[in-house]
């Protein structure tokens, strides 16, 4: 089993496989609208633009299990990005990341790396960083601020 094994749904509800991004270098993140982390679409966005040419990847998973922070749909939280935060990176359709309707993605991403308080993700913008060869290198918790992450990217890239 890797990370290019896992088909997951677009904000179209097209079927997206993960193998797609075989040699790039990935963030997968669960985000959501209406969370004191949402500021950090910005600098996702940010280090999107400054490193896509490289390789890099960012992942937007929405997820309205933490606080119902996510609310809308697919469609919604797409154009409110865009016009918030002109995001322009690969977003998907909501998803659960903790319990038992969680994304098998998600299963999987806790498995490689569960963090220190364990393998429950604990809120929004919790980031994994994958490298070009599809293994999970790192967890970010929700504090870790986009701009924090650029040094493993680098790394990676």
């Amino acid at each position: 089993m890797s990370i290019y094994d896992f088909v997951m749904k677009d904000v179209d509800g097209n079927q997206v496989s993960l193998a797609d991004y075989k040699g790039k270098v990935l963030l997968i993140v669960n985000t959501a609208t209406g969370c004191g982390f949402t500021p950090q679409y910005e600098g996702l966005e940010k280090l999107y633009q400054q490193y896509k040419d490289q390789g890099f990847e960012i992942l937007d998973f929405p997820c309205n299990q933490f606080g119902n922070q996510a609310p809308g749909t697919e469609k919604e939280i797409v154009s409110f990005c865009q016009l918030n935060y002109n995001v322009t990176f690969k977003q998907f359709a909501k998803i659960e990341v903790n319990g038992a309707n969680e994304a098998p993605l998600y299963t999987y991403l806790k498995k490689q790396k569960g963090g220190l308080l364990g393998s429950a993700i604990k809120w929004n913008f919790t980031k994994f960083l994958v490298d070009r060869e599809g293994n999970v290198v790192d967890r970010f918790g929700s504090v870790e601020t986009p701009e924090k992450l650029e040094k493993s990217i680098k790394a990676l890239l």
